[in-house]
């Protein structure tokens, strides 16, 4: 029985969703297949795990070879194994996700005869996706949404230094609501973590704003509790 077993070779994918955010939106990379099945139609940086490297090193690879992109913090988010989630018969994949600053990352250019293109898609106009890909970003969704509550991941999506405005547009791209402007920036100043500059905005047509940082340890140090926008 062992001996079988020391030769069994699995076949499954890693697929990789990132999340950014850019002009008020949260947005998500996909890229354009180039081969079959599904030429032609978007999906996530997704690939086969080679049997001899890791899960980890994997979703690293594929991620570089379908957008160019590395350096990513990419955490498990969850395996999904419908049994017709891909046309060539049961494949089961293993899903990763990201937050990231998109302002200042290398122009994305994939390394990959079966991808086209890497592009950002706004989360709320997405087109037609490959496979199952549209449930594994609406699995990502809910995962941050839960999370942004009890971490601080809506800072991952924003430059060093930000507005108050930026601050709330992230988490209502994020919740999915719109949020009250003078009680979010009531209870986010009397969390205590952000720390403002003696900086505007600039090069704005409008009248700058201040600008603020994160402090990690602060937050670390005090934020014990959910944070809920409830009325």
């Amino acid at each position: 029985m062992y001996s079988t077993l020391t030769h069994l070779q699995s076949t499954f994918t890693a697929d990789c969703v990132i999340f950014g955010f850019d002009e008020g939106e949260l947005k998500v990379l996909l890229v354009e297949r180039n081969q079959y099945p599904y030429k032609d139609w978007w999906a996530l940086p997704g690939f086969f795990v080679e049997h001899s490297e890791t899960i980890d090193n994997a979703v690293e690879r594929i991620l570089y070879e379908h957008t160019g992109l590395r350096n990513i913090f990419m955490e498990q988010l969850y395996t999904f194994g419908d049994l017709k989630r891909h046309p060539q018969g049961r494949v089961i994949t293993v899903a990763y996700y990201a937050l990231l600053r998109l302002k200042g990352q290398s122009t994305l250019k994939p390394h990959s005869d079966y991808v086209r293109q890497a592009v950002w898609h706004p989360v709320e106009n997405l087109p037609e996706l490959a496979f199952d890909h549209a449930n594994i970003i609406a699995r990502s969704l809910e995962k941050i949404r839960q999370k942004i509550k009890y971490t601080p991941i809506a800072f991952e999506l924003l430059p060093e230094k930000f507005t108050l405005t930026q601050l709330q547009k992230v988490y209502e791209a994020i919740i999915g609501i719109s949020l009250d402007k003078r009680n979010f920036r009531k209870k986010m100043l009397n969390y205590n973590f952000l720390k403002e500059l003696d900086e505007k905005q600039e090069g704005v047509s409008y009248r700058a704003a201040k600008l603020y940082k994160f402090d990690k340890r602060k937050y670390a140090k005090i934020f014990q509790n959910d944070l809920s926008f409830k009325k």
